[in-house]
């Protein structure tokens, strides 16, 4: 018989997986009218109006899936949890989708655009898939521990090494775009939503040079430090209390 929190596992990882199916239907769509010869940088130009549509979509994708993980969890560090779990399962089966029906990528070290917001994230797709599996390790932890501690928390140690660890990463992801962008655009237009247009017009000669794979690792391994922290940590609790 599945356990009450199998249930929602299995509930959950489909609601991500449609998810991933639909994000993967409108990038099809943008590719059809933007890149009917095939995704690749340089990047094509785009309206302001699909530009901010895009931006908002993104936002929008974040806020069901953090609801997703208010409504699963049984405690906040839970809810946490399946937040970032739904995420990753989201964004793995976002590219298994797009290779099923684009064949695309090529490889998981082929360049692509990941997020919006603030600014243009980009960087081979290896990357996200690390991050994703990072996240569903804690995710499992994080259910597992509840089952045997409803107050299991991340601590405020944990929590400043997660907030780290993720900067670090989207740093990496930035690092190239932005730095190609600051050759024509200060610092801060270049997280300036209301130049858009402007931005957009000069991101179309830009082309990736290289990843910060050694930033993106040094954030990884902080996050997986403090994974670390986590477990140990609450492993020692439950071993404190016999089982039957």
């Amino acid at each position: 018989m599945l356990t009450p929190i199998l249930k929602t596992y299995i509930y959950i990882t489909i609601f991500a997986i449609a998810m991933g199916y639909m994000e993967c239907a409108v990038v099809v769509y943008l590719r059809e009218l933007y890149y009917p010869e095939g995704f690749d940088f340089p990047l094509k130009p785009i309206g302001q109006n699909i530009g901010i549509t895009e931006i908002l979509r993104e936002a929008a994708t974040l806020v069901m899936l953090i609801i997703a993980g208010i409504f699963a969890g049984r405690t906040k560090t839970e809810k946490f949890g399946f937040f970032i779990y739904c995420f990753a399962i989201w964004d793995i089966f976002y590219y298994v989708f797009l290779k099923l029906i684009l064949d695309w990528p090529a490889s998981l070290l082929t360049w692509d655009i990941l997020f919006l917001i603030p600014t243009t994230w980009v960087g081979p797709v290896l990357g996200p898939v690390i991050n994703s599996l990072t996240m569903i390790l804690l995710a499992i932890l994080i259910s597992y521990f509840t089952n045997f501690n409803n107050s299991v928390k991340i601590n405020q140690t944990e929590w400043i090494l997660f907030t780290l660890g993720s900067v670090i990463i989207i740093i990496s992801y930035i690092e190239d775009y932005v730095s190609f962008m600051m050759d024509k655009f200060s610092f801060f237009e270049v997280f300036d939503g209301t130049k858009i247009s402007l931005l957009n017009e000069y991101a179309k000669n830009y082309q990736p040079v290289s990843f910060a794979w050694w930033v993106f690792m040094v954030g990884e391994g902080i996050i997986l430090f403090a994974i670390y922290l986590f477990f140990t940590r609450n492993k020692t609790y439950k071993e404190s209390f016999p089982t039957d």
